[in-house]
């Protein structure tokens, strides 16, 4: 690919972007940046959710991970599946009962303004760590293009290209926020799932194979395998599922970016059959990814191809001597449209957070509207500097599958928000709000402490994604202890 085509593409989808944030981001207050004004079309929220849910790690990390652990990763889907239910019938009810623009501001109605503090904070650190991590995959591959295509004329620093991606980021959110990012994800989730189907039907060619007899030699070499029955495996079916529905419950249930669209919608019945919506073309899709890491395995044996992991389809996908430009291009479009969504998203959810829950803004009567906007660029451009700085962080601590990191941060950071929103929701005990704090950073320390003494406590059985219901499981255990049995005057719960 030469560097004028892979500018030109870059150029010409950031353009569009733009347009679509000027035209949805005319006459715009905080109210459109923080929930699009209570009245985003449900259908467009549930279509782009999807390429916010996948993001650039499902792209290139879950096709990879086959050659590992075959159609494994399904299992975490059917639990992601049954998180969406969750959702729908019992935190979103919740959340339009209380009217919320944050859905942490629960918990200073249900616990006190230490808990709302604490909830907020954690999910300004699992957000910030998980979008920076899907965010560093697509920009390092986007880097090695860079260079390749480059090398003859000048180096474009690794810093320079996350710097670029997170200005054009900044531009085309920084007026409209969620009120722009509910028609730029729909664009965004077209394109990438375009460049899925056109993949696979370009390999399935390719190896002159069907759907059926591609999946005979993927099970010929145990890529299809879904359900693992070993119990002291990561990978059994009971603990990836729930693991799964967990994940879900947590990563987008209690997490302000994934609700902050679905809040955004005007009434609490369209944004259930968005989320249920989501579920069944979630699964579909997660197929459908899994389907094309095992044609990229089988084609890359006839090729003789030894990459694997995240460097698989990138080195398929933009070989120019095995693969015809168009394909490349189309996955250059696709990628981009993976890596947008998991940034622009974040980055508004975390400016909205930070506003709201830690600077108390949309309750500061002496800020006017004018000043309250003010600040709230003013964080926005902060959370960009701060994902550039994480970003290059993670260069230097390169992992294998990224999609492994950013579960296992999940694992960590959000178990304290699962433990919350439970004990809020399934009891009506009140804690001593000046404790909450200690018990959620305790929490995730145990989790640690666990992990690094399994062996020796359980012998041959591994911790896998139950580690994040576990974390849960100490955060409630310690808000039990720290709690009374009254229900506290005025509470909603």
């Amino acid at each position: 690919m030469t560097p004028g085509l892979l500018f030109s593409i870059v150029i010409a989808y950031f353009v569009i972007l733009l347009i679509v944030a000027w035209y949805t981001g005319r006459n715009s207050n905080n109210d459109s940046f923080f929930i699009g004004n209570r009245n985003s079309n449900w259908m467009l929220v549930a279509f782009g959710m999807i390429g916010t849910s996948l993001s650039g790690v499902t792209f290139v990390s879950v096709p990879g991970d086959v050659g590992k652990t075959a159609f494994g990763y399904f299992q975490v889907a059917l639990g992601n599946m049954m998180g969406y239910v969750v959702i729908a019938f019992v935190l979103l009810p919740l959340y339009y009962r209380l009217q919320l623009t944050s859905i942490y501001n629960y918990f200073s109605t249900r616990f006190g303004n230490k808990s709302y503090k604490t909830g907020a904070s954690f999910f300004i650190l699992s957000r910030t760590l998980g979008a920076t991590a899907r965010l560093y995959l697509v920009v390092n591959i986007l880097q090695n293009l860079l260079e390749e295509a480059f090398k003859d004329q000048f180096q474009v620093p690794f810093w320079l290209t996350t710097l670029i991606i997170l200005l054009m980021i900044l531009l085309y959110t920084f007026e409209g926020g969620v009120k722009t990012i509910v028609y730029t994800d729909t664009l965004q989730t077209t394109c990438m799932l375009a460049g899925l189907v056109i993949c696979i039907v370009y390999i399935l060619n390719r190896l002159d194979m069907n759907v059926g007899s591609s999946l005979q030699a993927m099970g010929s070499k145990g890529m299809s395998k879904i359900f693992f029955t070993d119990p002291n495996s990561p990978l059994f079916f009971f603990k990836q599922i729930l693991g799964g529905a967990f994940i879900t419950i947590t990563m987008t249930g209690m997490d302000q970016e994934m609700m902050q669209k679905n809040i955004s919608v005007k009434r609490l019945v369209d944004a259930q059959k968005n989320i249920m919506t989501l579920s069944l073309i979630f699964g579909v899709v997660i197929l459908l990814f899994l389907f094309l890491g095992g044609l990229l395995y089988l084609y890359a044996d006839t090729i003789g191809v030894t990459a694997a992991s995240d460097k698989l389809f990138p080195t398929l996908a933009l070989d120019a001597q095995r693969m015809p430009a168009a394909i490349s291009v189309i996955f250059i479009i696709a990628l981009i449209s993976a890596l947008f969504p998991s940034a622009d998203g974040a980055i508004t959810a975390l400016t909205s957070s930070f506003c709201i829950d830690i600077l108390n803004m949309q309750r500061r009567e002496d800020l006017s509207e004018k000043e309250k906007k003010k600040t709230r660029r003013f964080v926005h451009l902060g959370f960009t500097v701060i994902f550039l700085l994480i970003v290059l962080v993670f260069k230097h601590i390169d992992s294998q599958s990224m999609i492994s990191v950013i579960l296992k941060v999940a694992s960590y950071t959000y178990g304290p928000l699962l433990g919350l929103f439970a004990f809020g929701i399934l009891t009506k005990r009140t804690v001593n709000d000046d404790m909450v704090p200690g018990v959620a950073l305790a929490a995730p320390v145990l989790c640690y402490v666990l992990e690094m003494c399994q062996s020796y406590l359980f012998k041959d059985y591994k911790i896998g994604l139950e580690l994040l219901v576990i974390n849960g499981l100490f955060m409630f255990i310690g808000l039990w202890l720290s709690s009374g049995n009254f229900q506290k005057k005025g509470m909603l719960s």
